[in-house]
Parts: C-alpha cells; structure tokens; sequence
C-alpha cells in the first residue's frame, strides 16, 4: 500500500500502523468474547499503560499539523470512546469494532477499521484537500475532513481519526477488514503496544491477522 504525497509534511510526526484481519465467518454469526465486552469498561486490566492528558494532547498535536481543527464534534474518536465509557454508554456493536473499541480506549489512541471488500484498490495515507467531507453514519450525517489525514480509496477518503466513513464500514456479512492504530511519534512505543493488544483480542476471536506497510 501507498502513501499519497499529501500526507509528506505529517511523515515526522505520524506512527501509523496497519494491519488486515481474516474472521473465519461473517462477523453477524461471530459473537464478542467475555474479553471484549469486559473491555469496554474503563475498570478493565490491560497491557497498555493508562491514557492520560499528554497522549490526548499529543493526538491532537498529529491532527492539527496538517490544518485539521480536531475539537467540537471533529474530536478524535478516543476521546468519543473514553466519554461513552465513562457514562456507561459505550456497548458492544461487532466483534471487529469491539475489539477497535477497546484498543482504543485503553489507549487514547484512535483507530480505524474498514471492511476490505467495501475498499476500492489502491489504498494509500493522505490528506484530503479543505473542503473534503463524507457521510459517517447511516443517518446521512457529513463530516469535513480537509487537512485531516485519513485513509484513502480508489473513490476517496474512507476512514481517519474522528470518524469512519459510512461506504466503507462493517457489517453483518464482513469477513476481511482493514484496521490503523493513527499513533504519534511523540509516543514512542504506544502504536506498537496498541497494535498488538489489538491483535491478541482478535486471535481471541479465532481470526488471524498480518501486517500491512504503507511505503
């Protein structure tokens, strides 16, 4: 995979790392493990270490370098996560997401996961140009992601920090997806560690997993 040449003035700062998931069937008939759902609360044990100010603050150091405003609704999905955890409102949605969901929020780092099929080849990083927006959820509504790095599809920007686009969500009948720990070289270590966890939730699941490089 490609990096576009947009996202070069963000190569110093960003630690991005990537990887793609195979689930053994569609993920309507794979059900969360106890893990997962036990991850969802803040009270959970994990191999990470607590995240705090200075990784919110460093997240949204990476987002605005390239001109992206990341406060309001356009704060980073973690942020969103440690909220709802926090109010007793973050549930289960898949077991894809779920595991997202948990990396995430033990973390403070955001994360995006895409089903592959939905994807149109070639995938690369870059940075939408201002202006740039796409629907985010099934209810129509649209978010700006100019300046924002994010994932980007034969068709455009599909997935990035804040939100994930709609088109290329999962689903019922997913079976392959895509997922990007957006880590921060003022971190170092914390992507790694984030991907990892992640992955062992997955294995969990009974899926397999490989690393993805974006050159």
């Amino acid at each position: 995979m490609q990096n576009d040449p947009s996202l070069q003035p963000l190569k110093p700062l960003l630690d991005a790392l990537a990887f793609t998931t195979e689930f053994g069937r569609e993920l309507g008939e794979l059900a969360p493990t106890e893990a997962l759902r036990a991850g969802l609360s803040l009270g959970t044990s994990t191999p990470l270490p607590p995240a705090d100010d200075r990784v919110r603050a460093a997240v949204r150091d990476l987002l605005r370098k390239a001109g992206f405003k990341p406060t309001g609704r356009s704060k980073p999905a973690s942020e969103y996560l440690l909220k709802a955890a926090g109010d007793g409102s973050l549930g289960s949605i898949n077991a894809a997401v779920d595991a997202c969901n948990v990396a995430s929020l033990h973390s403070g780092l955001p994360i995006s996961v895409v089903d592959l099929d939905r994807a149109t080849a070639p995938l690369a990083l870059g940075v939408p140009a201002p202006g740039t927006s796409y629907v985010f959820n099934a209810s129509g509504q649209v978010i700006d992601i100019g300046g924002l790095v994010s994932l980007l599809d034969a068709e455009g920007p599909c997935a990035g920090p804040v939100k994930d686009s709609q088109r290329t969500k999962t689903h019922p009948g997913t079976r392959r997806t895509l997922s990007i720990v957006w880590g921060t070289t003022q971190l170092p270590g914390l992507a790694a560690a984030t991907a990892a966890f992640y992955r062992e939730l997955l294995h969990g699941l009974g899926a397999t997993t490989e690393t993805v490089t974006f050159e």
